[in-house]
Order: C-alpha cells, then sequence, then structure tokens
C-alpha cells in the first residue's frame, strides 16, 4: 500500500498560515509518468532547478557518449537507466524541492490513493484537534497511527524484535 508524505506550504508574509487546502500529498513510489516524459513531469510540477540539473546533465552525458563514439546499444541503455532513476526518485526530487521552498513535513499517511490519504489524515487531523484546545483557532495536533510526524526516533524497532527496554 502507497505512503503519502504531508507537506505544509510556508507561512506568507503578513505571517499567517495557509488552509490545509494548500497542503501537498506526495506519494512515495515509482512514478510512470516521469520514468516516461520526465522533462515534462519536472515542468508539470515545477521542479525547475530539478529540471535545470536533468537537461544539463543528460545533454553533457549524451555529448560525452557521442564523442567517445559509444554504440548506439549502449546510449540507448544508459538513457534506459537514467529514466528509471528519474522514474524511482521522483517522489524524493519533489519532496527535496519543496523543503528547499520552505515547505514543512507534518507527517505521512497510509493509504490506496491520494483522495483515500487526504481523508485520512484530515480525519485524524480533526480528532486530535478536538483533543487539544487552542487559543489561535488553529491547532497543530500530535498524529498517531497511521499519521507519523518527524524522523523515527532510534528507539523505534521495526519487524518482530522485542520492544526496546522490554522484557526479554
Amino acid at each position: 500500500m502507497p505512503t503519502y508524505t504531508v507537506h505544509a506550504p510556508p507561512p506568507q508574509t503578513s505571517g499567517t498560515s495557509r488552509g490545509p487546502e494548500h497542503y501537498v500529498f506526495v506519494r512515495d513510489g515509482f512514478h510512470f509518468w516521469a520514468f516516461v516524459i520526465a522533462p515534462l513531469w519536472l515542468l508539470l510540477h515545477r521542479l525547475w532547478l530539478a529540471l535545470l540539473i536533468y537537461v544539463v546533465g543528460y545533454g553533457v552525458l549524451g555529448f560525452g557518449l557521442t564523442f567517445a563514439r559509444v554504440s548506439s546499444t549502449a546510449q540507448f541503455a544508459v538513457a534506459l537507466l537514467i529514466a528509471l532513476l528519474v522514474g524511482f526518485e521522483a517522489s524524493s526530487i519533489w519532496r527535496w524541492t519543496l523543503i528547499r521552498r520552505g515547505w514543512s513535513t507534518l507527517g505521512f499517511v497510509v493509504a490506496e490513493d491520494s483522495e483515500t490519504a487526504e481523508r485520512r489524515f484530515f480525519a485524524e487531523w480533526q480528532k486530535q484537534a478536538a483533543d487539544i484546545p487552542s487559543s489561535s483557532g488553529v491547532a497543530e495536533p500530535k498524529y498517531s497511527t497511521p499519521v507519523r510526524r518527524g524522523p523515527p526516533s532510534p528507539s523505534d524497532v521495526i519487524g518482530l524484535f522485542p520492544e526496546p527496554g522490554g522484557h526479554r
């Protein structure tokens, strides 16, 4: 089942935060359209720096392979490997660009599709906001499963291992 990271835009110049309708959900995993037509996918998601790096890198590599008189089969294999790399790393590139632009990562959601991820995230958010009284009117709740906030702590255990500090 896919995992989505949730990103909130940076505060406006007036210091107020934007509403939840501006949040972005980035699916983790392989992006087929980034694999097939990487430049258009990068343009669609407004990843300008990544597009510039892709175009310059691809051009330099293509010129170098042609200058070295590498066979067309090897050039095709290199192009296919680059396309695979972009397809697998597309979500990481998107997240990197959002963080570079000042967006904050709120957590992650496990869901079948983006619509279900949004529903789960905001349902958990409303549940947590109801439990936390807020003087400003907008509460930033602490999330629980399936939504997680921040990187894993060193005491987190994954798999069938005993809990840290627990009885062995």
